[in-house]
């Protein structure tokens, strides 16, 4: 799979895939782009939207929505947790229906959700410059 990142101006860039998908990158801030760091959390909702998708949406017609959220100190250049937050209406559920939706989600998320099995093993990240 082939992604790339380009300079489109001043703190201005545009990642894209092969399939013509494309996202804009900035400084936190700024107009009409997402930062690095809210394509991080993004990509974490992203994913275990995508996973748990089927399992909400065949017991339930309501609307699924992901929120996510990020702790991070005063001043400092990483995350420290990254939450999220299934904003789905179960009420139609009973008790029992709701605390296996919840754990089937969870175990779908720890097996097949490749972002968020990647931020919780934590991975080598390498910089290098093509010759």
């Amino acid at each position: 799979m082939s992604l790339d990142v380009r300079r489109e101006g001043e703190h201005e860039f545009v990642g894209r895939n092969e399939r013509g998908a494309s996202v804009r990158i900035g400084r936190k801030g700024a107009p009409g782009a997402f930062s690095p760091a809210e394509l991080l959390q993004i990509a974490t909702a992203g994913c275990a939207a995508v996973t748990a998708e089927e399992l909400i949406t065949r017991r339930t017609d309501a609307p699924l929505r992901v929120e996510v959220s990020a702790d991070r100190r005063e001043g400092a250049s990483e995350l420290d947790a990254v939450h999220v937050l299934f904003d789905v209406d179960l009420s139609a559920l009973d008790d029992d229906e709701r605390r296996k939706l919840v754990a089937a989600v969870e175990h779908a998320i720890e097996r097949l959700c490749t972002v968020s099995r990647t931020l919780k093993k934590g991975i080598p990240v390498t910089e290098e410059f093509a010759r």
